[in-house]
């Protein structure tokens, strides 16, 4: 979608991704190993008192269903920036459930413009887990 043709306050609701413990292993043990995401027994001894997921797999969990209902397609140029914030753990066997709105729309040049998209992440209880904000570049429609 042409950055023209985008709204304040455009939203897609995005399709539920369960976090699997064996995949939840795998990226802590490859991209962030620590403790709390791999190791059982010292997991006991937090508050979680069990493992909890990586805060970016759980977002690139959700971020893969964003994709799929992705704003911008062809006329995505690049991304500029994201900013994550965690407020719940996750545990394996989490539901979660992401929105994506257009949070913010700037017109740079008669070329692009950039879009910010706000995607709020929640559990199957209802729980705010995380929420991202992205800044995308975005082709703006050719006047003749």
């Amino acid at each position: 979608m042409l950055f023209d043709d985008l709204e304040l306050g455009m939203e897609r609701v995005l399709a539920p991704v369960t976090i699997e413990k064996e995949k939840m292993v795998a990226f802590a043990k490859e991209y962030d190993d620590i403790p709390l995401h791999t190791d059982e027994e010292y997991a006991k001894t937090t508050p979680f008192g069990t493992i909890i997921a990586p805060g970016v797999m759980s977002f690139m969990s959700v971020w893969a269903k964003y994709l799929e209902v992705d704003y911008f397609g062809d006329d995505l140029i690049a991304g500029k920036s994201t900013k994550m914030e965690w407020f719940k753990p996750v545990f394996a066997g989490d539901v979660l459930t992401g929105t994506a709105r257009i949070t913010n729309l700037v017109k740079r040049s008669s070329r692009n413009g950039l879009a910010e998209v706000t995607i709020d992440i929640r559990n199957q209880k209802g729980e705010l887990v995380l929420s991202d904000i992205t800044e995308a570049v975005v082709k703006c429609r050719q006047e003749s």
